[in-house]
């Protein structure tokens, strides 16, 4: 018996509708939003550049992303991932903390001792310029915590009392650094300058007073808001480092190591130049912590935040521990 078969061409296939975002996305809702993989060879810098909108709007209304499960081998591939979005990185000038260039705008995390707690902040907040958009990579998981808090600083915003901010929205922040070799950051480093007429320049343009001193010591000072208007959102956010960069943040065994709070590496005022009041600072502080969220990192996690609308942390740690750092989108 024969059977006929009916003739067959590939131009009488009609091509079926696909979802990309549903059928190689998983995204699990939540503080950060997770994005997963729903099947194997995934490429997430090929999909990030078809969804762009999709991804700022998760960014508008959740602040963080975490990419997690996706073939991003290495700190390279993570700089590729990001090059997805066709977007300014900013290098890392102004400096309050120490880090590493591993390449051109890829840095490590800030590189303190492993038993401190970093305290949240927006990345640059006391700046001038600011990145909107930040990233962190996994290149090694910690053994214990060593977590990347993030706290949404809209509610962070709503938990302080009305007084507080009425104050803080009235006579902004006066930022005060010390820069000196062998205690915090020297200007060298702030600065990525040997040249003194380099740094003055910098500190005209930008309206910060500065006063040079013996042992090659420059104290600078300058004023910021405390609350600010996100640029896409028009919310009114926390966005400061007056907590962060107090010295009542510190801890008390690093307080008592300097004789005076002038002799300290940095320091926060009022504008007027008064002082912050301590329960005010515990209120901030409160407000921080009781919005937090923590998740443990995984090798390869990408953790993708509105810098404006979410605050970070660093846990202390033990083991081996890489996070890079990539800056993007700046606000000058």
């Amino acid at each position: 018996m024969q059977f006929q078969r009916q003739q067959f061409s590939l131009k009488d296939v009609k091509p079926k509708p696909i979802d990309l975002a549903g059928d190689l996305i998983d995204k699990t809702p939540g503080f950060p939003v997770r994005y997963e993989p729903a099947m194997d060879g995934v490429s997430l810098r090929s999909w990030l550049a078809g969804h762009q909108d999709e991804v700022a709007e998760d960014l508008k209304v959740h602040g963080a992303i975490l990419f997690r499960g996706f073939d991003v081998p290495d700190r390279n591939a993570f700089q590729d991932v990001m090059g997805a979005f066709n977007e300014e990185f900013l290098s890392y000038k102004d400096r309050s903390s120490p880090r590493t260039e591993v390449k051109e705008n890829l840095y490590t995390s800030t590189e303190h001792p492993a038993d401190q707690v970093i305290n949240m902040h927006n990345e640059l907040s006391y700046s001038h310029t600011w990145p909107l958009r930040i990233a962190f990579y996994c290149s090694k998981e910690p053994a214990e915590k060593g977590e990347t808090p993030v706290a949404d600083v809209r509610k962070v915003l709503q938990r302080l009392p009305a007084e507080l901010v009425s104050v803080f929205k009235e006579k902004g922040i006066l930022y005060r650094r010390l820069l000196q070799k062998g205690v915090g950051l020297s200007w060298q480093e702030v600065f990525q300058t040997e040249d003194r007429a380099v740094v003055e320049e910098h500190c005209k343009a930008y309206g910060q007073e500065f006063t040079w001193s013996g042992n090659d010591r420059l104290e600078i000072r300058w004023r910021r808001p405390a609350v600010r208007t996100h640029p896409v959102t028009g919310e009114d956010i926390w966005f400061n480092h007056g907590y962060f960069f107090n010295f009542l943040a510190l801890a008390p065994e690093i307080r008592a190591a300097f004789s005076s709070s002038d002799e300290l590496p940095f320091n926060t005022y009022y504008g007027d130049g008064s002082s912050i009041e301590a329960e005010y600072l515990e209120l901030i502080h409160a407000a921080y912590q009781e919005e937090c969220v923590y998740f443990p990192w995984k090798r390869k996690d990408i953790l993708l935040m509105d810098n404006m609308l979410v605050a970070h942390g660093r846990n202390s740690f033990k083991g081996a521990r890489e996070i890079n750092v990539i800056m993007m989108k700046p606000i000058r």
